[in-house]
């Protein structure tokens, strides 16, 4: 069984926005991870593929993270994509989500989302797979709660 890396691109662009929230940094981020990963060629399992590439991004957007909280901070302009986060950010899914903490955020981006294997996500965090599907069970039965007492207002 082969993994086809041009159809992992979306998923691993959709990951790094997530933790970035910049399209243009997602877009290097991505970029970057790829051009990394095809330095490793002899990663030919197709689980060790996808946890290679989780990794290498999830290592990259955490550099750039760094990188930017380091950096001296500059004025924010208004532009579409600010317009359409905060949109975005008014759904109560959005702030559902938000409410969340980062590694959750990620375990559902990347379970429902980008349609990980349970085993790949157990790998990526080092874990069982009965502790990740457990870990999703109780991440969703929290933001059904949430999402139940915003639905009661």
């Amino acid at each position: 069984m082969s993994l086809n890396i041009d159809e992992q691109y979306d998923k691993i662009y959709r990951y790094c926005y997530l933790r970035v929230r910049h399209r243009e940094t997602a877009e290097d981020l991505t970029q970057e991870t790829f051009l990394r990963y095809l330095e490793h060629p002899q990663y030919s399992n197709v689980d060790k593929t996808l946890q290679l590439l989780y990794t290498i991004a999830g290592n990259l957007c955490a550099d750039r993270f760094r990188m930017r909280q380091t950096a001296e901070l500059s004025e924010e302009t208004v532009s579409e994509e600010n317009i359409e986060e905060t949109v975005i950010s008014g759904f109560s899914l959005q702030q559902a989500l938000d409410s969340l903490s980062q590694e959750d955020r990620e375990i559902i981006l990347l379970r429902y989302i980008n349609e990980v294997p349970i085993n790949v996500i157990a790998g990526l965090y080092n874990i069982s797979r009965f502790a990740v599907n457990r870990r999703i069970k109780k991440i969703l039965d929290t933001l059904h709660n949430i999402l139940g007492k915003e639905e009661l207002k």
